[in-house]
């Protein structure tokens, strides 16, 4: 018997994804933190009585959201991709707590031979926006959405290493994204890689913590967040984060607001000589 023909893929925006409430503590936090690379030495990442959360811990708390999409059968979820991510931190997570959220598909893109789907979850902490890139899903007569930016043309103002570890995806799939391509070599090497790959939100998320030190602000002082992924990352590879002074339209989408005051920066995460986050933005507050 042939399967059900597919909801075409615009036919999902603006499609309700559910609200959740995710409890987290202190350990958490902690793990996350070290997770993306903070050292024992940064007390105030890992240590429970000077801590402040990371921002991008918020991505790991709404998780459920794009999983839940791909559960509902909108696209395959075994050649389906995570393209691009966006974070705008309305308000510091506190140390410990229940974090509410409401998720919802937005802007649906017809790239062609595939489809672009938008997952925004709302929290009074953050607005977070997945950008999935399904093969197969596209061609049903919508908008190809914006385009890549272009790196610029001059040097970068910043340049700073982000070395991974080996055990890096080990460590951070147990922050709730566990994903069998990340830690089982077979299901890495079904998706088309030659080993496990690093989260892309774990590589963006390592890449705030020095750009932070570049401006001269505190990691947690993160107010935006954007990057494109392009190409795999493999725990171990040591990557370098080169960044530009921040001119022109600032971060848009769900959820944003205008910038207030602080340091904003272009960025792009190298590695093996090729970009494998484009396209980055990252907004610190003063």
């Amino acid at each position: 018997m042939s399967a059900p023909p597919r909801t075409p893929a615009g036919a999902w925006r603006g499609r309700e994804l559910g609200e959740r409430t995710v409890s987290y503590d202190e350990r958490d936090a902690i793990l996350y933190a070290l997770a993306v690379g903070a050292d024992a030495t940064d007390l105030d990442l890992v240590f429970e009585e000077r801590l402040r959360v990371l921002p991008t811990f918020a991505l790991t708390l709404a998780q459920w959201a794009p999983d839940a999409l791909g559960s509902l059968g909108a696209f395959d979820i075994r050649t389906a991709v995570h393209g691009a991510q966006r974070l705008q931190a309305r308000s510091p997570l506190p140390r410990s707590g229940k974090l509410s959220m409401r998720a919802y598909v937005g802007e649906v893109w017809d790239k062609g031979s595939a489809a672009v789907f938008e997952v925004v979850v709302v929290s009074d902490c953050a607005v977070a926006t997945w950008s999935l890139f399904a093969p197969g899903c596209g061609g049903f007569g919508g908008e190809r959405g914006p385009s890549a930016p272009a790196t610029p043309a001059e040097p970068p103002y910043h340049e700073a290493e982000v070395a991974t570890a080996p055990n890096q995806a080990a460590l951070y799939r147990l922050l709730g994204d566990r994903h069998a391509m990340h830690i089982d070599p077979e299901a890495a090497r079904a998706a088309g890689q030659p080993r496990p790959f690093l989260h892309g939100l774990c590589s963006m998320a390592a890449a705030t913590l020095p750009l932070a030190r570049a401006v001269g602000a505190h990691p947690a002082d993160l107010v935006r967040l954007e990057g494109r992924f392009a190409a795999p990352v493999f725990p171990g590879d040591r990557l370098t984060a080169r960044a530009w002074n921040s001119e022109g339209p600032r971060l848009s989408g769900p959820g944003t607001e205008p910038a207030s005051s602080g340091a904003e920066l272009r960025f792009e995460l190298v590695g093996g000589g090729r970009p494998v986050v484009s396209g980055g933005r990252a907004g610190f507050s003063s």
